[in-house]
């Protein structure tokens, strides 16, 4: 039945919002920019400006109409809510965030008060990934059932509360990356309108800082999950233990950091310039104390460095391409 009533919203939509096309402008050309420290809230990249791009998203939205947006209190869906609540205004805009195990328990208070603060209405949702064995075998393919069950979740929020489209904050950087999440959109017609605007992270930070959004340098902080080694089971412990011991880090003041999890073993990924601070008394005994009462066995310092997305280095090429 459930199946019956999503298809009733369901909007199969054009390949290419999923996609990078080779003519558009590449992040190769983005990232150049950068570097070559240009600044201005209205650079020419390739073949779109800044400004080209933030009207385009507009746009975008003008023509979705009422809108769900999944909203994790991060700095794309953050940007995401808060432009389209400028655009469409907040009584056509609904920012449900999932509560699940799956997500960093440090950010729901802040994207309550920010969701507060413009007039949008917020509400919750758990969209049940840990009841699905094909989530939690945490195969390569598993951030695609998660963003299954929360495609789920939120079309039938908008069937039951008569909304027009649900939309996630993919943005044009993520259509180049392993992200097993972006099929699950295409599956469910979801859109990503800072994607299909070709907005990159870099651009919204840019537009954040503009629009004085509190996230502006906020550092990623994806699903716990992604933290667990591939082919460990994704259990509800697990993601406590990591939950708990980022929020320790977090306290002794790292702020781009991740823990992962190999069983036993907590890999800690600092940024090189915070090896020092982790790895020197006192904190090293109170890192190694707070995460062995966590369950840990072994306590270990990466030497390589914080790296988005670090156990993906261990898929081969065509892991990442059957997934993709």
């Amino acid at each position: 039945m459930l199946i019956n009533r999503i298809k009733a919203i369901y909007k199969p939509v054009n390949d290419r919002y999923y996609s990078r096309d080779i003519s558009r402008c590449s992040s190769m050309a983005e990232h150049s920019f950068r570097k070559a420290e240009v600044v201005g809230s209205t650079p020419t990249i390739g073949c779109m400006t800044l400004k080209d791009k933030h009207n385009a998203l507009q746009k975008i939205l003008k023509e979705l109409g009422k809108v769900v947006v999944a909203y994790s209190g991060g700095v794309d869906s953050t940007f995401l809510l808060n432009s389209a609540v400028d655009t469409l205004g907040a009584d056509n805009v609904l920012a449900c965030m999932s509560v699940g195990p799956s997500e960093p328990g440090n950010m729901f208070e802040k994207a309550v008060e920010f969701a507060g603060s413009i007039g949008a209405e917020f509400q919750t949702v758990d969209s049940g990934e840990l009841a699905d064995p094909n989530f939690t075998a945490n195969k390569a393919d598993r951030c695609f059932h998660c963003k299954s069950h929360l495609c789920k979740t939120l079309l039938e929020v908008a069937r039951q509360r008569g909304f027009d489209n649900v939309i996630f904050g993919t943005n044009f950087d993520d259509l180049d990356d392993f992200r097993p999440g972006n099929r699950a959109l295409k599956t469910f017609g979801i859109r990503s309108p800072l994607a299909e605007a070709e907005l990159t992270k870099d651009d919204i930070r840019v537009l954040s800082r503009e629009m004085n959004l509190p996230t502006s340098e906020q550092p990623a902080s994806p699903c716990l999950a992604s933290r667990i080694v591939y082919g460990l089971e994704v259990t509800e412990q697990r993601l406590v233990q990591i939950d708990e011991a980022e929020n320790f880090l977090r306290g002794l003041g790292l702020v781009e950091f991740r823990v992962r999890h190999h069983d036993t073993v907590a890999r800690i990924e600092v940024n090189p310039e915070d090896i020092e601070k982790v790895t020197t008394e006192p904190a090293r005994s109170q890192i190694v104390e707070k995460l062995k009462s966590l369950g840990f066995k072994f306590v270990t310092v990466d030497l390589q460095g914080f790296r988005s997305g670090a156990l993906n280095e261990a898929l081969s090429e065509q892991q990442k391409r059957k997934n993709l």
